[in-house]
């Protein structure tokens, strides 16, 4: 056993335990454990000791603090594991409830800004990276995640492993990205970052990917190079794709498989910010004869 193992609690070893029974993500497994540390700092004593009332107030508390609706929830959500779960005691959840979030439609980067933003990338690396981003609809950490061998240049696709939900899929591989991605991969091994089967976006060291934080600094340096003022971030390219696709008439269907999501309705709010489409649409007033008299 080492001395990390030795440093952790009975409990916490316990709820870890039963999280890799259930093969959740390391990142929802962090998630938890800062839930439950959350609300043992505002409970003082174990968390094997709390009752109803214990929870409401620590939600009240959060609330009063101002924290948002998505983070409330997600505490919750990590803490009704820790009860339900790992100690098997679901009531001590019964005065808790989650919390209405609010809907809120994502910013969009027009098509004419993202040829701004990846024209201001000067690494081609980064350019490669984000255009993935954009161009396949992929999230931040699907990028990073991806190897030489997911890219098919025969059948135009590229293979997400374990994307959200630890789900595989394809996504599309365009002419024009795989012509971006066949110069990266030229420079990479001229200049030893690539390795055989290795990492199409290493980091620093080649044996580990660039992590999600530098891929997220690139679009932002290249925002700013620029002069893109809108409050977007990396994950706007995702929206952008989606949108950009609907507005060019592209069957949601198709985008909702392409961009992995599970139910149609989450897919469908970007009809909501598909402005060009919105702007075809002729009102009913217009074929009505009234007159400004």
């Amino acid at each position: 056993m080492t001395e990390s193992t030795k440093a952790i609690s009975p409990l916490r070893q316990r709820m870890i335990d039963d999280m890799t029974m259930r093969k959740l993500s390391p990142g929802t497994q962090r998630g938890y454990v800062y839930a439950v540390k959350r609300f043992v700092h505002f409970f003082g004593q174990s968390p094997d000791r709390a009752q109803a009332e214990d929870l409401r107030r620590f939600q009240l508390h959060l609330a009063q603090a101002g924290v948002s609706s998505t983070s409330i929830n997600q505490t919750l959500t990590g803490l009704r594991f820790f009860y339900s779960v790992t100690l098997s005691r679901p009531e001590v959840l019964a005065k808790v409830s989650h919390v209405q979030e609010e809907e809120k439609l994502p910013v969009i980067l027009s098509m004419e800004e993202v040829t701004r933003l990846l024209a201001a990338t000067s690494n081609l690396k980064h350019k490669a990276a984000l255009s993935v981003a954009y161009g396949a609809g992929l999230r931040a950490s699907e990028v990073v995640h991806l190897s030489s061998t997911d890219i098919d240049s025969e059948r135009m696709l590229i293979r997400v492993e374990q994307g959200k939900g630890s789900r595989d899929r394809h996504a599309m591989l365009s002419e024009n990205l795989l012509a971006l991605l066949r110069a990266w991969w030229r420079e990479g091994r001229a200049k030893r970052r690539l390795l055989p089967r290795g990492w199409l976006f290493p980091g620093r060291d080649p044996v580990n990917p660039m992590s999600t934080r530098q891929l997220n600094r690139a679009f932002h340096t290249a925002r700013r190079a620029a002069a893109i003022d809108k409050p977007v971030n990396l994950h706007s390219l995702r929206h952008s794709f989606a949108t950009h696709l609907l507005e060019h008439r592209e069957d949601i269907r198709v985008i909702q498989v392409l961009l992995g999501h599970k139910k149609l309705t989450t897919t469908a709010r970007y009809s909501q910010v598909a402005t060009r489409t919105l702007k075809e649409v002729k009102s009913p007033l217009d074929y009505l004869e009234i007159t400004a008299d």
